[in-house]
């Protein structure tokens, strides 16, 4: 047998039965590679993560925190509109409430409308002698400088600020109306002062007794004044809502 024969051979009984320190020397070789293969891969991993992960952090979180900037400025506009419409929608409101009472009360003042509330009933009957016109001009007077919201004589006539009174052939001519006795004066407005206006000791009851005439005071939950002057113009109209 020669000499490289003899050498493969035992190379070959080596490959085939490895010692046992072979065995181990060639298990350490194979962790010491994977152990490098797989750090080198981590690595590599690990350096494309951290860049490419943390870019895109960055650049989701900048859009992120532009887009809560842009959407809280929109929620804080659109608050605002929404205040700004209610406390608009509110004074209007209110403005109107304003105006509808004025036209109200201006409507019931001009006597353009029939009106229902507390008030008197003032009756003026000639005894023994003749009610004059400046007697019961003083009567009408009192009234509304106690607040007389609405008057009316007889159920005939509304009176306003220009009403005029005549002394005329059988009674008082109201706005051109004939009004004869027992005048019967309703007023709408507080009873109780409305009635004390009207006995007091200086008051119309006296004058009226003077001249032969006497006055009655009835104070009542509820008076219906149903007469109303013609409207001229639409100056006192409902307003718009």
């Amino acid at each position: 047998m020669s000499e490289s024969e003899s050498g493969r051979s035992r190379l070959a009984r080596a490959l085939r039965r490895p010692s046992r320190s072979q065995a181990v020397v060639g298990v350490l070789l194979a962790l010491v590679g994977f152990a490098g293969v797989t750090q080198i891969r981590t690595n590599e991993e690990d350096s494309t993560y951290s860049g490419l992960r943390e870019q895109d952090l960055i650049d989701v979180l900048n859009g992120l925190a532009g887009t809560t900037q842009r959407t809280q400025a929109e929620i804080d506009r659109l608050s605002q509109e929404r205040q700004d419409l209610l406390s608009e929608t509110t004074q209007r409101e209110a403005a109107l409430e304003r105006t509808r009472r004025e036209v109200d009360s201006l409507n019931v003042l001009a006597g353009l409308v029939a009106v229902t509330g507390p008030g008197v009933r003032v009756t003026i009957a000639e005894t023994t002698g003749v009610v004059k016109v400046s007697s019961f001009l003083d009567v009408i007077q009192e009234l509304r400088s106690v607040g007389a919201e609405a008057i009316q004589v007889n159920g005939q006539v509304r009176l306003v600020a220009q009403t005029s009174f005549e002394q005329g052939t059988g009674g008082i001519v109201v706005d051109g109306t004939l009004v004869e006795p027992p005048y019967v004066v309703d007023a709408i407005g507080d009873a109780n002062v409305l009635a004390g206006a009207m006995v007091f000791s200086l008051g119309p009851a006296r004058t009226i007794r003077e001249e032969g005439g006497e006055l009655t005071v009835e104070e009542l939950a509820s008076i219906d004044i149903s007469t109303t002057r013609e409207r001229e113009g639409s100056e006192f109209a409902e307003p718009d809502p």
